[in-house]
């Protein structure tokens, strides 16, 4: 007859074989958070707003039929709330205005009941808004040349007396800096490649071929060297300075290109004094590795805030801070794997990091001394109520949650505060 061995639970085999159990269930858990996450940013909408709101982009075709019918139904689920429509805005008083009178003829000047003359007692004025396509012009500059008679005559050589030609941003290029700044600003700001470009300057019946304008873009970006140069001696004497990283895709690179960008806060006392607001620098580099932060930075030892990635923490002569939208992003990420309605502990850092959005709010607008005591007197206790809760959580670790608050801890928010000092 078969005895069941006696298993001692306080065994070291049993407490091991328990390890391992609380370990792949960790990971299991892990593994499924993945998938949600996965699944979330593949399929669900882009939004990390805490309340739904109406400002979302519509689709490329239907935009103008999704609205309608997004105020349509809310005419009909709500008639009673439905507020009245605003007044509309009058179009800005400095633009051009050209005035056209729609009078009438001398023979209607006449009443139709006993011919007698009309005269007027007023006027109605409307306006509406005109759109004229971009105007492409030739600029002939024409020099003429002058020469002395005299001296044709009796010199051994003749002076030629002329105009010289005007100093353009490429020599012996046709374009005009208007041209290029347009060509500039619909690339960069408006995201509008060169061959689209190339197609739009074809319609009017110019022969503009995007190599042309690339040569043009690259020749230009030469002649701002001297001015990125003084903005980057202003930017690096700002206290706090911003940076990020993020991949660029270049043809022909054998290694992945990376544009690093450094930038200023609008409420800077540096940017103040200086007069220089939102300094923004791009940096492209084939490399994210500490050495272009380290190349680019120098020798400034203020505030750097970032996302946390390792290589800013290996920069010695910077005070590394954490930035709250990156740290609150991932705690929306644990929040949308709980599912729609339901609430827990990612819910309650949320709502803290939401109060200090909405001062921020408030601030808008203020002084750099109003701005200083609001944040002392309510931003800095918030902050340290977070730090308090960060510290405070039991949680594993693999979670969801629990990469959330060590993101943050990394961050050091209550470093954040000192930024308030």
């Amino acid at each position: 007859m078969k005895t069941t061995p006696n298993i001692n639970p306080e065994s070291q085999d049993v407490a091991e074989l328990q390890a391992m159990v609380r370990a792949l269930m960790a990971d299991k858990s892990s593994l499924i958070e993945q998938f949600k996450l996965a699944l979330e940013r593949q399929f669900a909408k882009r939004s990390e707003a805490l309340k739904p709101y109406d400002e979302a982009q519509g689709d490329l075709f239907n935009e103008a039929e999704s609205e309608l019918v997004k105020e349509e139904e809310t005419q009909v689920t709500s008639p009673k709330t439905t507020k009245p429509r605003g007044k509309r805005k009058p179009l800005p008083k400095d633009l051009p205005r050209e005035r056209i009178v729609l009078d009438l003829d001398e023979q209607e000047k006449q009443c139709p009941c006993c011919q007698g003359e009309l005269h007027k007692i007023g006027e109605d004025c409307s306006e509406k808004l005109e759109f004229t396509p971009a105007v492409l012009k030739v600029l002939e500059y024409v020099r003429p040349k002058y020469a002395c008679r005299q001296c044709e005559q009796q010199a051994d050589q003749s002076q030629i007396h002329q105009k010289p030609s005007p100093q353009s941003i490429i020599p012996k290029s046709f374009a005009t800096e208007s041209l290029l700044a347009n060509i500039i600003l619909g690339k960069y700001q408006y995201a509008l490649p060169l061959y689209r470009q190339e197609t739009l300057f074809s319609q009017s019946g110019i022969e503009l071929s995007r190599t042309t304008m690339a040569r043009w873009v690259i020749q230009v970006s030469e002649q701002f060297a001297p001015l990125y140069q003084v903005l980057k001696r202003h930017l690096l004497k700002q206290v706090v300075v911003h940076a990020d990283e993020t991949p660029l895709n270049v043809l022909k690179e054998e290694k992945q290109a990376y544009m690093w960008l450094y930038c200023s806060g609008a409420d800077s006392p540096k940017a103040s004094v200086d007069g220089t607001r939102n300094i923004v620098l791009f940096d492209y580099q084939n490399s994210r590795a500490s050495a272009c932060p380290a190349a680019f930075l120098g020798d400034y030892h203020g505030y750097l805030q970032s996302d946390g990635y390792a290589a800013y923490d290996r920069l010695d002569k910077v005070t590394n801070v954490g930035c709250l939208a990156h740290a609150r992003r991932k705690f929306m990420d644990a929040k949308n794997l709980k599912g729609k309605g339901k609430t827990g502990k990612a819910d309650v850092v949320l709502a803290k990091i939401q109060k200090l959005y909405a001062l921020e709010t408030r601030l808008k607008g203020s002084t750099a001394e109003e701005r200083l005591i609001a944040r002392q007197t309510q931003a800095k206790p918030i902050l340290d109520d977070i730090h308090h809760w960060l510290t405070t959580q039991k949680v594993v670790e693999s979670s969801a949650l629990g990469k959330a608050i060590k993101y943050t801890r990394g961050q050091t928010v209550a470093e954040v505060g000192s930024l308030y000092r």
